[in-house]
Parts: C-alpha cells; sequence; structure tokens
C-alpha cells in the first residue's frame, strides 16, 4: 500500500492545487535532479581514466583534445603521451607542476619545449658516471629529439670517488694512481659523445663543469673539464651539424684544451656564435682561435676574462683582418695592452664586417685610441665600440674626438673611467645620440 505525499489533513479543493503540491519521493537516496552528463562527456572521461591503457587522441575534434589536456594526469609515462598529445595545456600543467619558474617565452612560446628541454637537462645534471645507466638519457631521445633546440647545462657530476681508494692516493700519492690506472671511472663527466649526435635539431649548448651547492666536499677540480672531458666534447661538437651556439665558461679552458676544442670546430657547418669566457685561455689559445676565424662562419666571438695578452691579440687580428663574417667581438677583461689593442686597431682598417667591440679593461692607452681612431675615421662600418676602464687619457680623447667629427655610424661608445676630459667625452657623446638618432630615421 502505497503511502500518500500529502501531510495529514490537507484540503484538496482541486485539480490545479492538486498538480501544485504534486512531488515525486526519490527512490534512491542520493538520487538528484541534477542533468544527467551526455554521452560524448561520459566517453571523453573514459578516455581519460583509461588513456594510459588505450590512448585515443589523434580521432578526437579540437574540442574534445581540448577536454583531454585539462584532465589527463601529468604523471603519465612519457613514452605514452610524448609524441602523442600536442603543444598545449597539458604539458603547460606538467611544466607549472615541476617548477616554480616557468617562463614559456624563453621556449619559442611552446610548452612542450620547455619540458623536454628541461627534463633532459635535469637528466644530464643528475648524471653519475659508472652510476647513472646511459639507457636513462638514451631511452629519452626518441620522445624528445623533435623539441630540443637548446640545452643549458649549469652543473655536472664527477664520478663517485671510494673513500679506500681516496685516502691511499692521498697516503702513496702519484704512484699508486699510475699503477692502478685501469681502475678509474671510465668517464670523468657526462659524456656528450651518446647524446649530441641524435639531437637533430639542437641548435645552442651552454655548459659549465661545475658542481652546484658542493659544501664542504668544495675541491678546486670540481670546477674544471679534464682532458678526457675535452676531448670527449669536441668530438661530440663536431658531430652535432646543427649547433649554432657554443657556450663553455667557468670551466678552467687553457690553451691545451682551447687549442683541442678548435681543431674540432675547424669548418663547422653550422656554428654561428662562440662564446670561451671567464677561463683561462692565453696566447696559444688565442691564435688557435685566430685559426678558427679563417676556417668558420663565426659571427659572434666571446673571450671576455681570459688571459689573452699582446702576441694572442694578435694572432686574432691578423684573422680579424681577413675575415668577412664576424659582426661581435668581445675581449673585455684580458691584459691585451697597446700591443694587442693597435692590432685590432689596425686589422680594422681591411675590415668591413666588424660591428660591436668590446676592449673594456685591457690596460689600453693613448696609443691604442689613436689606432682605433684611424679606422673610425676611414670606416663606417662600427655600430658599437667599448673602451671603458683603460687609461686613454687626454690625447686618446683628443684623437677619439678627431675620428668621431667624421663618423656617422657608430651609436654607442662607451668611455667610462679611460682619464678623458670632460668636454672630449661630451663631444664624443652627441656625436653618438646624432648617429643614433639618423639611424633610427633611417628605419622608421
Amino acid at each position: 500500500m502505497s503511502r500518500s505525499p500529502y501531510p495529514p489533513g490537507a484540503k484538496l479543493t482541486s485539480t490545479e492545487d492538486l498538480r501544485k503540491t504534486r512531488r515525486i519521493i526519490a527512490e534512491y537516496p542520493d538520487w538528484s535532479l541534477t542533468i544527467i552528463p551526455c554521452l560524448s562527456n561520459l566517453c571523453l572521461q573514459s578516455i581519460v581514466k583509461n588513456f594510459e591503457e588505450k590512448p585515443i587522441y589523434e580521432e578526437l575534434s579540437d574540442t574534445q583534445k581540448d577536454f583531454v589536456h585539462e584532465g589527463l594526469s601529468t604523471s603519465l609515462p612519457l613514452h605514452v603521451t610524448a609524441n602523442l598529445i600536442s603543444d598545449g595545456v597539458y604539458w603547460k600543467r606538467c611544466c607549472e607542476q615541476r617548477w616554480d619558474l616557468c617562463d614559456v617565452s624563453l621556449y619559442g612560446h611552446s610548452w612542450k619545449r620547455m619540458f623536454f628541454e628541461r627534463h633532459m637537462e635535469n637528466i644530464i645534471e643528475l648524471f653519475i658516471p659508472d652510476v647513472t645507466e646511459p639507457k636513462t638519457v638514451l631511452e629519452m631521445i626518441p620522445h624528445c629529439n623533435n623539441y630540443i633546440k637548446r640545452l643549458d647545462i649549469s652543473q655536472l657530476l664527477p664520478p663517485i670517488k671510494e673513500p679506500q681508494k681516496e685516502k691511499e692516493e692521498e697516503e702513496y700519492g702519484s704512484e699508486l694512481a699510475s699503477e692502478n690506472e685501469y681502475e678509474g671511472p671510465s668517464m670523468d663527466h657526462f659524456d656528450f659523445n651518446i647524446l649530441l649526435d641524435k639531437l637533430t635539431n639542437l641548435e645552442e649548448l651552454h655548459l659549465v663543469y661545475r658542481v652546484k651547492q658542493c659544501g664542504m666536499n668544495f675541491e678546486w677540480k670540481l670546477f674544471e673539464m679534464t682532458d678526457r672531458d675535452c676531448e670527449s666534447l669536441a668530438k661530440a661538437i663536431k658531430s652535432c651539424k646543427t649547433l649554432k651556439l657554443l657556450r663553455l665558461h667557468l670551466s678552467h679552458i687553457e690553451d691545451k684544451k682551447c687549442r683541442l676544442l678548435v681543431k674540432w670546430l675547424l669548418d663547422h657547418p653550422s656554428l654561428r656564435t662562440l662564446d670561451f669566457s671567464h677561463n683561462v685561455i692565453g696566447d696559444q689559445g688565442a691564435r688557435a682561435i685566430g685559426k678558427l676565424l679563417t676556417r668558420s662562419q663565426l659571427e659572434t666571438l666571446n673571450l671576455c676574462d681570459n688571459n689573452i695578452r699582446g702576441p694572442g691579440a694578435k694572432a686574432i687580428a691578423h684573422a680579424l683582418s681577413k675575415n668577412s663574417t664576424l659582426l661581435s667581438l668581445n675581449l673585455r677583461l684580458n691584459r691585451l695592452r697597446d700591443e694587442g689593442g693597435e692590432a685590432i686597431g689596425k686589422a680594422l682598417l681591411n675590415n668591413n664586417t666588424l660591428l660591436h667591440l668590446h676592449l673594456g679593461a685591457n690596460e689600453l692607452t693613448a696609443l691604442t685610441a689613436m689606432a682605433l681612431s684611424k679606422a673610425l675615421f676611414q670606416s663606417n662600418t662600427l655600430k658599437s665600440i667599448n673602451l671603458s676602464c683603460n687609461n686613454l687619457g687626454v690625447d686618446g680623447g683628443n684623437a677619439l674626438v678627431d675620428a668621431m667629427s667624421k663618423n656617422t655610424s657608430v651609436t654607442e661608445c662607451d668611455i667610462r673611467q679611460t682619464e678623458v676630459d670632460e668636454q672630449s667625452v661630451s663631444f664624443i657623446n652627441q656625436v653618438v645620440r646624432t648617429n643614433w638618432s639618423v639611424e633610427q630615421k633611417r628605419h622608421a
């Protein structure tokens, strides 16, 4: 017998009243009147839930793919998602979950590129020779090869040294070490030979041989590349035919390593930017780089903060006088003195391509300023020149004033802290501003 839905004593006077008071008693306590999901949404939810076992993606419409991007778990294996899920919200979620800072503009506005570049960087930075399996890197290549254009490696870990062996080497010195050479690690740091030739879209490689946050385990050898590292890296770079930029800094590269690297960089088909800043390259290494300038298509060369002196600068100047591709040369914080500075100035008389020159902090005097003034007077190629932190003096300032009075190309000229008198500085700055204004109007 069914129970009446109306309260006791209720008076039902008409059919209309009956309609107004009619209600449904649910058979199930959790039943509600909310709209039932449409079948397509239920199917999409099922696809998301079972994506790892049965990935369905290409057959979906753009709107349906957006639904999948929002719902997929970011912990899915990369072999499932890497070559299937397109760039978009899913990879954005993966990046933001893993890293606090995610500036996608640094990665061509591609979240997928950001994820795979940073993921590969993390693998390399945590790779320990003879401990980490190389397959950890190799297994990633098929999934990330299409998306990696730049690698910025901020540390490279050395092998783990056994405490007992370390103690014996300290007690018995190099004799014991030489007797047991074969027991040493297979590599001193990550071997780029296993990777670079397989990254067929790699254009930029930034490297520094150091260990971050080493704490009380600090040793100077943790902040330099070894001879074996150098040879391995050189061969790897040679095999990477797409590489356009190589930045190897703060890694204690001296003449021997620089010459070895240059040997393998000669005639590289795509290299356009070379940055060996903040190392210990001397004159012999500079001579090798001079040779590289004659057998490459370099457009930017940065040798800031090394040990290059007059003879090394002369070698670079000799190559510069014959070079027709280099656009920017940075020799800041070296020891060129006037021997090197004058050589650079004379080389510019025969160079019609260099646009930017930085000779700051090189112990230069008025002699260099006079040599550079001849080039500035004769040529209208240079756009910027930096001579800051040198002792050019009043005579050097006067020479630059004479040259700049006829120059129409220089739009930047830094002569701060050069002992040049204020009147000369004011005149040169006025010429630079005028040249800059003319340049802007020309391109407007």
